[in-house]
């Protein structure tokens, strides 16, 4: 059936029914797992949204934000090896969240790619987008979407 699933995981808990559903389904297709995380850069520029900060403000939250997700996805690979499951822990740096999904399950030889989509709708969705629906529109890998 899938020989390895990319479950992709932000930390929420919508995002955490994702990864249970994605750890249930490794188990009964004994599936290999790749659990990520992908960890935006801070905004550094006015045009990327943010303010005139210290050059060491930026590397301390840059720094907050990367052992966040190291011990999110390190609780997900925890989480699977007590269940018998082959679980690696990925952590990527992009702004480009969708696209960094889509390549990591690439590059890991993934044949499935589970994560959750918020069901944001109307204005928010515009102005926020849907990494869920770009995920869905440019992946040639097969993708489970919780919500």
């Amino acid at each position: 059936m899938y020989q390895r699933i990319l479950i992709a995981t932000d930390g929420s808990e919508l995002s955490e029914k994702a990864v249970q559903s994605g750890l249930e389904l490794a188990r009964l297709a004994r599936s290999a797992v790749i659990a990520l995380k992908v960890v935006p850069h801070y905004p550094r520029s006015y045009f990327d949204g943010g303010s005139v900060i210290e050059p060491s403000e930026i590397k301390r939250v840059e720094e907050h934000w990367n052992k966040e997700a190291q011990t999110l996805v390190e609780g997900v690979k925890a989480r699977g090896l007590s269940e018998g499951l082959s679980v690696m822990a990925l952590i990527v740096k992009s702004d480009l969240i969708a696209e960094a999904i889509i390549e990591a399950a690439k590059k890991h030889q993934c044949d499935l790619i589970v994560m959750a989509s918020h069901g944001r709708k109307g204005i928010k969705r515009m102005l926020l987008g849907s990494e869920t629906q770009h995920v869905l529109t440019h992946s040639h890998i097969p993708v489970l979407v919780l919500r």
